[in-house]
This record gives C-alpha cells, structure tokens and sequence, in this order.
C-alpha cells in the first residue's frame, strides 16, 4: 500500500555521486511503488561525463555525447530535478535552503556537490587563467584557441599549471590540436607528474608529452601570471615565460558553503563519515564523492568519477537497507585501474598490471566510459554514433585504395 507522504530523499548535486545514486535508487521497490520520492538538486542543465571532456578540445566527441541534459536523462524516471543552487543544509530540522529562498524538507539527504577550482593567491591568476572543468570552461577555452588559431600570429604558446592527470590529457589534447603551430608548457609544482599512479602510466604520459614537444617544468612555483607572461620560481631562479593562454588545473577545494557546515571535516574541508558513507552524527545524511572522507579508513580512495561511481551504489543500497531496517554495508573500494587520454587516438589503460598504449588504448578507454554513460538509451546513441564515424572511416579508407589501385591500372596501360 502505498504512502500518503512518501518518504522524501533529497540528493544535492548532479555529477557523479548524485546522479548515478538517484538512477540506482529508481530500481528499489520503494521508489517504484512510489513510497519514496526523490528530489535531485542540481543548478545546470546539463550532466558533464567529465573523463571525457578533453574530447571536446580535439572534436573527437560531440558535445551531445559527453554531455546530456538532465531533462532527457530523466525523462522517464521517477526523479524530480529541482534546478537550483544549494545555500545552507539545516540538519536538525532535516531542511535544504535554496538560492532562490525555497526550502526542501527530507528523511534522507545526499551531500554529493563536488569541490570548485582551487585559487591561490598568485597575482593575475583569476584575471588571466581559464580553467578547464565544466562545459562553459570548454566553450571559453574553444573561442580562445579559435582567436588564436585564426590570428596573424605564426606561433603561440599555452601554459598548463598542474601536473596532475588533468594537466597532463589537456597537455596532450591541446598539442595534438594546435599541431606544430602551438607550444605547450606543463607546469608542475611538486617534482614528478602524475603523483601516485604507477610507473606504467608516468613513462606512458612521459613518452607521450615527449613526443608532443611538450615542455615540462617541475618543481616550478608560479609567482605571477601577466596577460602576455607568467612568472616562475624555477630551481630557486625566476624565468619569464612569454604565453598567450595560460589553464589553471591545479587542485580543487570545498565550496564554501559545505566548509560552513556544522558537521564534522578534515583539514582539507572534506565530509567524516562514517564507513557506511553515513555521517558522524547525523545517519540519516549520507557523503560522496570528492567532498567525503571516511573517518580513519584504512584503504586509500581517489578523488575520481570511478570511486563516486562505486561509492554511489553503495549509498543507494545503504538507503535501502536503512529503510527496511537492515545493516548498512562499509563501503570498499575496488580500483578497476587507471585510464588517461595521451592525445587525439592515443591513451594508456593499466589495469591489474597490465598497460595498454597507443590507439587500441583509446578504443578501450573510449568504449569503458560510453557503457559508464547514465541511461542505456543514451549508451546506445553514442555507440551507434561512434559505429557510425567508424564505418565512414573504413568506407573512405578502401574509396581511397580503390582510387589508387585504379589510377596505377589506368598508368600501366
């Protein structure tokens, strides 16, 4: 029988925590008997499928492929999409302030709002840097490649500050855009690139920015960013590098309104929960994502949308189980391997020891992230489309044999 007030589970945040636990959630009896009723939060119209945003740079994917709306993903769901920005969370009162002065009551509430750019005080930085996180820093970033691309100029060079994961693909896909017209600079603070992935992914990511030309600097500080130059403490000398774009993806931190929160954090202003994703002193709250922290958890879990993926069924099924009165699950990672983009065609795949380079890797790691797509409907669009560009490809290649063969045949006679 069904309730005269269902259950309310309210999620805020639309990326891959929220989104993914919503979807997980419309499979449990309880939603589809209409006992509970779940509302998510989320300011934009679009979900990102942010692994694959580099693609964008290099035209390689469509933005209607990595990038759905939200009203088509959950068009056939039972899912209440409430478009706005989330101001505070009242915990005793079980209540969420809008940005627009409305307010949401819950029995269940998911914190899943990801972390912002993190800006340091370096002069000139939020004055001359772009960044490179959602589709309006793609669209930015594009029309600023277009104007250069289409100037008088006959070379110009790009300046990525951050030599995590996300610096080195955009490194990669950025050279591989602006061909030998365009220079890129990799700046990285700390003295190696890629800190804490295997050896396999750093001599891969090595080989591949090596090959691009691309100029590393490490253990580089960056004191001042100008609008034609960015100034850097490099091996305790300071170097004035002329640039024409500079991309800031050096880390990321709390927003500010999850760090005003009366709950308990880490010195990073990351969400304590407990094992169960729950927290400390309020169970009926769960946490996720890159804004959680398991209190004095033992396994080492990445900032990534492979963990938020998995920490997303977990707290869907801990849901569940909370409310048929059963013991909640301790949610444990399981790393599946890393996967990085190296340039237009190219990747690395290391999984359980073993690496894969090259085009066979990108084919890999393109295929791994459309079957991580939200909907199968939307999986099954992307895929038919990336068919599609494929068999185009191998009709034009035995076109352009065909055409050969023929004129070597029209030669000899």
């Amino acid at each position: 029988m069904i309730n005269k007030t269902p259950i309310k589970i309210c999620i805020l945040g639309g990326g891959f925590g929220g989104l993914y636990t919503a979807l997980y959630l419309t499979r449990s009896g309880w939603v589809k008997s209409g006992n509970c009723q779940i509302t998510l939060v989320e300011r934009n119209d679009n979900f990102l499928f942010t692994p694959l945003l580099y693609e964008l740079i290099t035209g390689e994917l469509q933005r209607w492929e990595i990038a759905p709306t939200y009203q088509k993903l959950l068009a056939k769901t039972p899912i209440k999409l409430c478009q706005n920005t989330v101001k505070d969370v009242n915990f005793k009162e079980r209540q969420v302030s809008l940005g627009n002065g409305d307010r949401l009551w819950y029995d269940y509430l998911v914190l899943a709002v990801g972390r912002q750019n993190r800006w340091v005080d370096i002069p000139g930085l939020k004055t001359h840097a772009l960044t490179f996180r959602t589709l309006a820093d793609v669209e930015r970033l594009q029309a600023q490649l277009h104007l250069l691309e289409t100037s008088p100029k006959e070379s110009f060079r790009l300046a990525v500050i951050g030599g995590g994961p996300n610096g080195v693909e955009l490194a990669c896909k950025l050279a591989d855009r602006v061909g030998k017209r365009g220079e890129i600079v990799l700046i990285e603070r700390g003295n190696q690139l890629l800190k804490g992935f295997s050896e396999g992914v750093k001599i891969a990511a090595a080989k591949a920015l090596s090959h691009r030309q691309i100029q590393v600097y490490l253990n580089s500080n960056v004191k001042a960013i100008q609008a034609d130059s960015i100034v850097l403490i490099h091996q305790d000398k300071e170097i004035i590098l002329s640039v024409n774009q500079v991309i800031w993806v050096a880390g990321t931190a709390s927003r500010n309104w999850v760090k005003s929160l009366p709950i308990q954090q880490n010195e990073q202003g990351k969400i304590l929960t407990l094992p169960s994703l729950q927290l400390v002193d309020y169970p009926e709250v769960f946490a996720l994502g890159d804004i959680a922290d398991i209190d004095k958890s033992q396994q080492w879990i990445p900032a990534t949308a492979q963990a938020a993926y998995q920490q997303a069924s977990c707290t869907a099924k801990n849901i569940v189980a909370a409310l048929e009165g059963k013991k909640l699950s301790a949610f444990r990672y399981f790393h599946l391997g890393d996967m990085l983009t190296l340039g237009q065609g190219a990747a690395i795949v290391s999984s359980f020891c073993f690496n894969i380079e090259g085009y066979l890797a990108s084919i890999i790691r393109r295929l791994a992230y459309i079957f991580r797509l939200p909907t199968l409907r939307h999986r099954l669009q992307v895929l038919r489309n990336l068919l599609q560009k494929a068999l185009l490809k191998i009709r034009r290649f035995f076109r352009w044999k065909l055409i050969k063969i023929l004129s070597q045949n029209s030669v000899n006679n």
